[in-house]
């Protein structure tokens, strides 16, 4: 190797081992070598016995989902490029031409406008459920459902479902059963272990959310204790050619130690407020699964107030909704959020900026479910300002509503 540039690709230097650090390395790569034919044939993909090429992981992103399936109790995780890809990679690996899918009917919108879509497009059919109504799944569960998806609670109208019933009654139909868990984060409830035996199948979680902590990642899991439904995750994931960036595996990692600490801050916030708000004229209703009156509230004490927190009472995410009354029109709504200034108007939560969200309920839900007020529905996220001047900020732009 007489010339410079071919000495520098090929160079012989290799770094001693044995190095250690809080964080763990990032390791960047498309290509893996291997250091004969052997070896090359010998190697798994489908394992983490060794490494194949970029997509199917490196030393970062093993490390992260080995600690993703730890935080919700799992064995297994694969990860993708959000949260909603998690959602669309379980049903691409569980469903096919003629299978049934069932959603309920506060589901995270794009898992909706997934099923009504493409998996329609492929002759996947789906119906939606009452999720606080044990009875109406049950008699859904036909012959051709091949997979139920959970959320506990609902995204925007923040019901908690009776979880365990739910999970079991799949078990005793034989139907796989996906909970989206990125509310609970792992944290508020372990899905593995639901108490009275009872486990979910599978576990899909935004990572976006409370594991960045950010708001500046986009990333998802799908974390499993079964081998086999991994391998079809798996499988389908390489089919797919999913892959997650090493930088972003690497902020992830450096985050979630944080987690709890974060998680538990948002909540404490997120009560204080919400407390607030519940007194107020302007509100009709308070949508937040810690709250008595809350839609499904029973089953979040039973579920989270058993998994305890720093403050002895359960745990909860720093997410919920409130409807305004329905002498307040769209329009006066839509001005008091724009008169927010520490809540931004945005998607997604989890983040350190407080978010807030009006809603188009009449649209999103039909019929009208009986347990919520009537009026407009505003959903907010909050961050990690201080209490007492996000309250400040409600309370001039409920001034504002008023006036």
């Amino acid at each position: 190797m007489s010339d410079p540039q071919t000495r520098l690709i090929h160079h012989p230097y290799v770094p001693p081992a044995g190095f250690d650090a809080p964080q763990a390395g990032v390791h960047k790569a498309s290509t893996v070598f291997f250091a004969n034919v052997a070896a090359m044939r010998a190697r798994d993909w489908k394992n983490k016995a060794g490494y194949t090429y970029g997509l199917h992981g490196t030393p970062t992103t093993f490390t992260l989902e080995a600690r993703l399936a730890t935080l919700e109790g799992g064995q297994q995780c694969v990860l993708v490029p959000s949260g909603l890809a998690a959602i669309a990679t379980v049903s691409l690996a569980l469903l096919k031409t003629g299978d049934e899918v069932l959603i309920p009917s506060n589901v995270y919108g794009p898992s909706r406008t997934l099923a009504e879509g493409e998996l329609s497009g492929w002759g996947i059919t789906h119906q939606l459920y009452d999720p606080m109504d044990v009875a109406d799944l049950a008699e859904r569960i036909g012959a051709r459902t091949k997979l139920v998806w959970l959320e506990a609670p609902g995204s925007v109208t923040m019901e908690f479902p009776d979880l365990v019933a739910q999970v079991r009654l799949c078990r005793e139909r034989g139907v796989p059963c996906a909970l989206d868990n990125t509310w609970g984060a792992g944290l508020a409830f372990n899905p593995f272990d639901l108490g009275q035996g009872q486990a979910v199948d599978l576990s899909v979680h935004a990572l976006t959310k409370y594991p960045s902590g950010g708001g500046d990642v986009l990333m998802g899991s799908i974390v499993t204790c079964d081998e086999v439904l991994h391998l079809r995750i798996k499988g389908a994931h390489m089919r797919l050619g999913q892959g997650v960036g090493a930088n972003d595996a690497e902020a992830l990692l450096r985050s979630l130690p944080s987690i709890a600490l974060r998680y538990d801050a948002h909540d404490r916030a997120a009560r204080a407020l919400a407390g607030w708000l519940q007194q107020r004229p302007e509100v009709a209703q308070l949508l937040h699964p810690a709250f008595e009156g809350s839609p499904g509230h029973p089953h979040w004490l039973a579920l989270c107030g058993a998994a305890g927190s720093a403050a002895g009472n359960g745990r909860a995410a720093g997410i919920f909704s409130v409807i305004l009354h329905e002498r307040y029109s769209a329009a006066q709504v839509d001005a008091f959020v724009d008169a927010l200034q520490l809540f931004r108007l945005g998607y997604s939560w989890g983040g350190p900026v407080s978010l807030v969200v009006p809603y188009d309920l009449a649209a999103m839900r039909q019929p009208w479910p009986s347990h919520l007020a009537r009026g407009t529905l505003v959903r907010f996220s909050v961050g990690l300002e201080a209490v007492e001047d996000l309250q400040a900020d409600l309370a001039r732009a409920l001034r504002q509503l008023q006036g």
